[in-house]
């Protein structure tokens, strides 16, 4: 690709990244798009919170090239303090951009080191690093992008040069404005899921974290393989990982006594309890876009069944968009593995195997099956989202 080429492209996907509202799913492709116009072989992007820096995303070719085929790489959130010592602490720190030719040869004057321990882990060998911070219109620091490993056309590792870290510096501030926004509106999601915890305290920030992220999993697995366009897998991804975790946010609209009782519900307080669905639903009833559309949709059948027998009660559950089926399978999960008021949480084997019993009645088959091709994914997802209690 030339510069010309390179400068068109940076251009066209700021405008394509501006349309992403979701916060990990920008992130993943800013990751993504740093990598390729950089010719790089892997990266990590982190996200600033207070004075450390949250790992959020990993991509990296050459260990992806030894799963099988559909299988993603598996990692664990952590953060970094914002210090000298690390490569992107000292970049967080001071706003600089690192080029670092090998980072196995780092002077000792210099105030940061590498941290070698990923590659130990993975075998990987790390050499060439550029690093960059993404700063808002004021300076501010809001993440680092860590770009590892150029290669040339013969596949070689090789230095990052002055161009790689031009395109990368351009595309991180043209990235930032949609990282802003992207946090604004996850802030304010969380902040009707904060409302819906008041009043119910399984409708947990972890809870429907988890929700959202297993049902990305599962919905990509399942377009793939059924061959629908990878944009369009991408815009749905977007929408879905939103609007999954505001499944249950009509539970606003229920009484204390039956969304707090630490017990099993009467036929009666279930009959109450089930309307969360229609009023989940009627809080996105003036449709203004796909975000409206699928947050109406979830929210009103994610308790409908396969065969039709949930609710609310249509003839048949089959007819139900993909996107509820989707969420009702990811929600049930996620209950049966965690501990409730009124339950302890199930093994693991459990669970499973209630998931596979309830296939083709349930839940649709077709999306059982690309759960269970996703749950080593899902299984890290779910570490990377604890309940605080």
């Amino acid at each position: 690709m030339s510069e010309s080429e390179k400068l068109k492209e940076m251009i066209r996907l700021g405008i394509e990244l501006n349309n992403i509202n979701d916060i990990d799913i920008l992130l993943e492709r800013i990751l993504l798009e740093s990598r390729r116009t950089s010719c790089a072989d892997a990266g990590t992007i982190y996200t600033r919170e207070g004075d450390a820096l949250l790992f959020r995303q990993a991509q990296n070719d050459s260990l992806q090239k030894k799963l099988n085929k559909g299988d993603k790489l598996i990692y664990t959130t952590y953060s970094v303090p914002i210090s000298k010592s690390s490569i992107a602490g000292y970049v967080a720190s001071t706003g600089d951009v690192l080029n670092i030719e090998n980072v196995h040869e780092i002077s000792s004057l210099k105030d940061y080191r590498f941290d070698g321990k990923y590659d130990d882990m993975s075998g990987y060998f790390t050499n060439s690093m550029l690093t960059v911070p993404i700063k808002s219109d004021t300076g501010e620091v809001l993440g680092v992008i860590q770009i590892i490993n150029k290669k040339d056309e013969a596949g070689d590792v090789i230095s990052f040069s002055d161009n790689d870290e031009l395109f990368v510096k351009h595309f991180a501030h043209t990235a930032s404005s949609a990282l802003q926004k992207a946090r604004m509106t996850r802030t304010l999601i969380m902040r009707m899921i904060q409302m819906a915890e008041l009043r119910d305290p399984k409708e947990t920030g972890a809870h429907v974290n988890r929700v959202g992220a297993y049902s990305v999993e599962i919905y990509e697995r399942w377009a793939t393989e059924r061959g629908i366009d990878k944009a369009e897998i991408d815009r749905n991804r977007d929408i879905l990982r939103m609007t999954a975790m505001l499944h249950d946010v009509g539970k606003v609209g229920i009484s204390d006594t039956i969304l707090k009782k630490p017990a099993r519900f009467t036929p009666e307080e279930f009959d109450v309890m089930k309307t969360h669905t229609t009023l989940g639903a009627k809080l996105f009833s003036d449709i203004e876009s796909r975000f409206d559309s699928a947050a109406s949709d979830i929210a009103l059948s994610h308790h409908e069944n396969w065969d039709g027998s949930g609710y609310p009660l249509r003839p048949d559950g089959k007819a139900i968009s993909i996107f509820s089926r989707i969420v009702a399978l990811a929600d049930v999960y996620d209950a049966l593995s965690c501990k409730r008021v009124y339950k302890e949480a199930w093994e693991e084997d459990a669970v499973l195997e209630e998931i596979r019993k309830l296939s083709g009645t349930k839940f649709d088959p077709e999306v059982v099956d690309a759960f269970f091709k996703s749950l080593k994914v899902i299984k890290a997802i779910g570490a990377n989202y604890p309940d605080t209690n």
